[in-house]
């Protein structure tokens, strides 16, 4: 953990020219610091990522604005609760659109939605609705500032990355400071992982995630988060070989250093690595796959 990333809430920090951050007063275990909302250029401007549903987080952003600029595009990466809720509150304030992937159903594989009863979620933002839908790949531009968006799926269906200059804004898809949870039914581990290497094939360098501090040497951290789920994955199925097991038990296992109130998001870490397997052949489950499903290897 990156405890040297120690911001105040609410402060504007220039990180570059044309960028700036403002960090939610939301610290947690899944947030780290807070959220980070990202203001993208100068003049008439884009937020993204504006955050919980805080009144002093939508105080903080208005004020970070200089005198005369307005924010023309609200830029959403997905929809938890940690990211999206203050989208609206920020729209009606600055009359600027909303502009994600889509709302939180959009992405989510059909056949997973029925998966209930298994704690450690983030929250989903579930009124989320954007007034404009971004197809992977559509480019968004403002005043100084050009920003193209690619599809991630994985941490959740609707995730969008964005890309600008020699950079990429990654939400929750890839962060420094913790791995990302991919948590079903709306997180999907096989999505992840090729979202990733899609990250991993482009130019750009500079990560700024929706927590914790810049990435400076974006490829690098990219492999080192591929080469940690390939080995959570081995760790997965050598459980399984010792016998059917359900993903609590597997998380309890495998997630030996893991403080017990994060237990239970290291249990669907574990149910995504368990249906990336099934999508391969390699487990199953006996019964209907869910929180109390015991799994056995193929």
């Amino acid at each position: 953990m990156d405890t040297a990333f120690d911001p105040v809430p609410g402060a504007c920090a220039r990180l570059r020219p044309g960028l700036r951050r403002v960090l939610a007063p939301n610290p947690s275990p899944m947030t780290f610091r807070g959220t980070n909302s990202y203001i993208l250029g100068e003049g008439r401007v884009a937020v993204i990522d504006p955050g919980p549903a805080l009144p002093a987080h939508l105080d903080a952003l208005l004020a970070a604005l200089a005198p005369g600029e307005t924010v023309s595009h609200i830029l959403v990466t997905h929809s938890h609760v940690d990211h999206s809720p203050l989208a609206r509150p920020l729209s009606q304030a600055t009359g600027a659109p909303v502009l994600a992937f889509g709302d939180s159903r959009a992405g989510r594989r059909a056949d997973l939605a029925g998966l209930a009863g298994l704690g450690g979620g983030e929250g989903v933002d579930t009124g989320f609705a954007p007034d404009l839908r971004l197809a992977d790949g559509e480019a968004v531009a403002g005043d100084g500032w050009r920003v193209v968006a690619i599809h991630t799926p994985g941490h959740m269906g609707n995730h969008l990355s964005f890309a600008w200059e020699d950079a990429l804004f990654t939400g929750d898809h890839v962060m420094g400071w913790a791995s990302s949870m991919v948590s079903p039914p709306d997180g999907d581990l096989g999505a992840f992982m090729a979202s990733l290497d899609r990250l991993a094939a482009r130019p750009e360098q500079v990560l700024y995630p929706g927590h914790g501090a810049p990435v400076a040497d974006g490829p690098a951290r990219l492999a080192e988060l591929a080469a940690h789920r390939r080995a959570r994955r081995v760790q997965v199925l050598d459980a399984l070989a010792a016998g059917p097991a359900t993903p609590a038990e597997i998380a309890q296992a495998i997630y030996t250093d893991t403080p017990p109130a994060l237990l239970p998001a290291a249990t669907r870490n574990v149910l995504a690595h368990l249906i990336e397997l099934a999508d391969n052949f390699l487990a199953a489950a006996d019964a209907e796959m869910g929180a109390d499903a015991r799994w056995h290897r193929l």
